[in-house]
């Protein structure tokens, strides 16, 4: 069985996504991580860094958001989810999926802080240029890898939903129109819906 650790104000919610998307049975173990469950013996001895997502499946530990939603595709979902490995269409979806945590969430986050720095000596560039990157993904495309969904999407779709939400990175209208297609996903529906489930259960506000 797949066990996803989970809160819903982590970026394990965004996770639920990926395994809805995969079809294969999971169960939740709630963390509570606003009274530091994350950093609990237990928990730590599974993940060093006390940080959710984590997930476990059989004996294979995963942790990392990104990396979770591609192990998940490739091993349960692999010409589905993944483009198979000699495909040449892999290159555009460990492109787009590795731009999420590398280049995404360190430029809306350095723009958030006002860091300083030499765009040329950052990993991420300047915030201007990652937009425009942004863009250029899925400018024409109804998703990333062209007419065709996949875990690229996910993790991609997934960091631009939440960055827009949370004003994190203002809209375009690509943005706008990519996010709604991904608002129809049955599966983003009903891992938005186990989310509310969750908050509910344990009294979280919205």
């Amino acid at each position: 069985m797949i066990t996803l650790y989970h809160h819903p104000y982590s970026r394990a919610a965004g996770t639920l996504w990926a395994l809805e998307e995969v079809g294969e049975p999971y169960q939740l173990a709630f963390v509570d991580i606003l009274k530091g469950g994350q950093k609990a013996p237990d928990f730590l001895a599974l993940n060093p860094m006390g940080k959710l997502p984590t997930l476990t499946d059989g004996d294979a530990v995963v942790t990392e958001a990104a990396a979770i939603c591609l192990y998940l595709a490739d091993r349960y979902a692999a010409g589905r989810l993944a483009p198979a490995l000699d495909d040449p269409k892999r290159a555009t979806y460990l492109r787009w999926s590795l731009f999420s945590p590398s280049v995404v969430e360190p430029g809306a986050l350095a723009k958030l802080s006002k860091w300083e720095f030499k765009p040329g000596q950052a990993g991420w560039g300047d915030f201007d240029s990652m937009l425009n990157a942004m863009d250029s993904a899925i400018a024409g495309r109804t998703f990333l890898l062209g007419d065709v969904f996949s875990m690229a999407d996910v993790v991609f779709g997934g960091t631009l939903r939440y960055m827009t939400q949370f004003k994190m990175i203002e809209s375009r209208p690509s943005f706008a129109a990519y996010l709604d297609r991904l608002n129809q996903r049955p599966a983003l529906q009903r891992a938005d819906a186990r989310n509310a489930a969750v908050r509910t259960e344990h009294g979280l506000s919205a």
